[in-house]
């Protein structure tokens, strides 16, 4: 049997990522996130604002739906672009510090192109997450693929499923991921080799060189759509920063989990949720308390 996971208590590497007073955006990272399907648009919107709130340097979204690939006015700060069907030499002329792929992406050849792209992509952080994980479920190669990379660059991706697609990826059903989480996140990590966090009441987060620790933190005003987006953008976001800062993806990853967690409660305390409560007004209170723990 499984020992019971350590507490998650990741938020005093918060302060690696002061800033001197002379950095710039170049400090701060550039990051790609790749997604928002037709009629899934939002899901990406919230994964860049994320990352834009928490502290990248570049926001760059590469959008699947050419309707929605244009200029945000809410938040004129993103870089938003049609998806390239060129997806790896597209790639190769952002030169992205960290990559996030998942969010809205559906299953169209051209989310499966660009996600073997970023896959084959070298050594930088990189998060999957959403349908990026079912195409994975559903590919052999995918699936080879990730591991690949993993042998490659250790500790160079994460993986984020809620209790479903990690089901699919274990070939297995919802109802046994959350009989036994720990089990399931001790195998989603065996398969993959990859940095994992299982999402739901009490997360847990794993690595092939770290045992499970489980965030306390956290409500059930969580469970509305967007929450996972946003935490995909936050991720990408703090390990950004983090290459410039000694910040790796595992404490990046730790600190985005804690946070997202944290700030759910503090709005919840203020009277705000938990029904109804948004992932939009969750980031904000993540800059809020990310800035305060500096």
């Amino acid at each position: 049997m499984s020992p019971l996971p350590t507490k998650l208590d990741a938020l005093a590497l918060v302060q690696r990522l002061r800033r001197a007073p002379d950095e710039h955006k170049g400090n701060a990272g550039k990051v790609v996130l790749i997604g928002g399907s037709p009629g899934m648009s939002g899901a990406l919107l919230l994964a860049g604002n994320a990352c834009l709130h928490l502290g990248a340097g570049w926001t760059m979204l590469e959008m699947l739906d050419p309707v929605s690939a244009h200029a945000y006015l809410d938040h004129p700060e993103l870089m938003i672009e049609q998806a390239s069907s060129k997806a790896n030499a597209r790639l190769s002329e952002i030169k992205p510090d960290v990559i996030a792929i998942g969010p809205g992406l559906g299953k169209s050849d051209l989310a499966r192109a660009w996600l073997n792209a970023v896959l084959v992509y070298p050594s930088v952080p990189l998060v999957i997450d959403a349908d990026a994980l079912n195409l994975m479920a559903d590919s052999p190669e995918l699936l080879h693929a990730v591991q690949k990379r993993n042998q490659q660059y250790p500790g160079q991706t994460v993986l984020t499923p809620h209790p479903g697609e990690a089901a699919t990826l274990l070939n297995s059903n919802t109802e046994a991921v959350q009989v036994n989480r720990l089990e399931a996140i001790e195998k989603l990590v065996s398969l993959t080799q990859a940095i994992v966090i299982l999402k739901g009441q009490h997360t847990l987060i794993a690595s092939p060189e770290n045992a499970a620790l489980e965030c306390q933190a956290g409500n059930p005003g969580m469970g509305t759509g967007g929450m996972g987006d946003a935490l995909t953008g936050s991720i990408a976001a703090l390990a950004a920063q983090g290459v410039r800062h000694a910040l790796s993806l595992w404490e990046s990853s730790c600190i985005a989990v804690e946070l997202h967690a944290y700030a759910a409660d503090s709005l919840v305390n203020r009277g705000i949720g938990p029904l109804g409560l948004t992932p939009s007004e969750t980031i904000l209170e993540m800059r809020s308390l990310l800035n305060k723990l500096l």
